[in-house]
Parts: structure tokens; C-alpha cells; sequence
């Protein structure tokens, strides 16, 4: 048996490693929250603006610039992004476009906007990084990805089910 050089840094390593493995089986409850709080904050701005339909309709003409798209355009995309997209990032199905398509909403609200006040701008910063987390590590393996993505790759390229392993499923590194 080996006798550490260091015994102190020794058994402060073996802290740290359970420590990270403590993180890591944590990742996915993380996941969770940051997606059903995300999933939140826009489904609550999609029904504001389907309860008042026709202030939405004017804040669309008067207040939000969009040079490319014709307000009531906008006004129609933009709700149904924000009503349809935190189900599918709660359901965790199709939860990477469902995050990108909620990071694109919360972009152009930015910009959108000529003024935007600190605190607000602030806020849509906070909104962002979460989304980013979710873009890169995926919903999680708490998620109808984690469960569907193998049986669908599965379907489309006739893999075999050990070779239908989902990116975001769980392994030692990830979550």
C-alpha cells in the first residue's frame, strides 16, 4: 500500500473529489430548477400580454423597435414563443431549442427596447446566463429528452439501443 507523500493535502483532495461528486449528482435537480424557473418568468409574460391583448398589440407598434418584422407579426410571434416554449423547456422536450428559442425572445426584448432600465437590464442578463447554462448542458437527465432521444435516434437511424445513447444522459461526468 502506498503511503501519501503529503497525508494532509491527501485527505483534502479526497474531501474535494466527494465534494464534486456531491456537485455532480446535484446537476440534475439544478437543471430542474433552472429550467422551471426560466419556463416561469416567460409563461407569466405570455399570459400578461394574451390578457391584454390590445396593449400588447400597441406596445408592439409603439414601444418594442423591430425593423424586420411588421408589429402584429411580432406581437403574434413573440406570444406564442413565450407561452409555447417554457412547456416544452418544463417538459424537457426538445429542451436545447426550446432554450435557444427563449434566449433569441429575451435578446430582442433587450433590444428592443430604446431604454431599458438598469434593474431590467439587469434581470434579462440573470435570464440569459441560465438560458446559456441550459444551451450547454442540455435539460438534464431529469428531462423527456433524456428518454425520448434514444428511442428516436434509435427510429431514424436504426441504431441499435446501446448505440442510441443520448448526448445529455448520465455518465461520471456528466448529469
Amino acid at each position: 500500500m502506498n503511503t501519501p507523500s503529503h497525508p494532509l493535502l491527501a485527505k483534502l483532495w479526497t474531501v474535494a473529489e466527494r465534494g464534486i461528486q456531491v456537485l455532480d449528482a446535484l446537476r440534475p435537480l439544478a437543471l430542474l430548477v433552472a429550467r422551471l424557473y426560466i419556463a416561469s418568468v416567460f409563461f407569466r409574460s405570455g399570459l400578461t400580454k394574451l390578457n391584454d391583448w390590445d396593449t400588447t398589440l400597441a406596445l408592439f407598434a409603439d414601444e418594442y423597435h423591430r425593423p424586420l418584422l411588421n408589429s402584429t407579426l411580432a406581437a403574434y410571434l413573440g406570444t406564442a414563443g413565450e407561452i409555447g416554449l417554457p412547456v416544452l423547456l418544463v417538459l424537457g422536450l426538445a429542451g436545447r431549442f426550446a432554450a435557444a428559442g427563449l434566449f433569441i425572445l429575451n435578446a430582442v426584448a433587450v433590444a428592443s427596447l430604446s431604454e431599458i432600465a438598469p434593474a431590467a437590464l439587469q434581470q434579462h442578463v440573470f435570464w440569459g446566463s441560465l438560458i446559456t447554462g441550459l444551451l450547454l448542458w442540455g435539460p438534464g437527465s431529469w428531462s423527456a429528452d433524456r428518454f425520448i432521444a434514444p428511442w428516436l435516434k434509435a427510429r431514424i437511424f436504426g441504431a441499435k439501443a446501446q448505440d442510441a445513447a443520448y448526448a445529455s444522459a448520465p455518465s461520471a461526468s456528466r448529469g
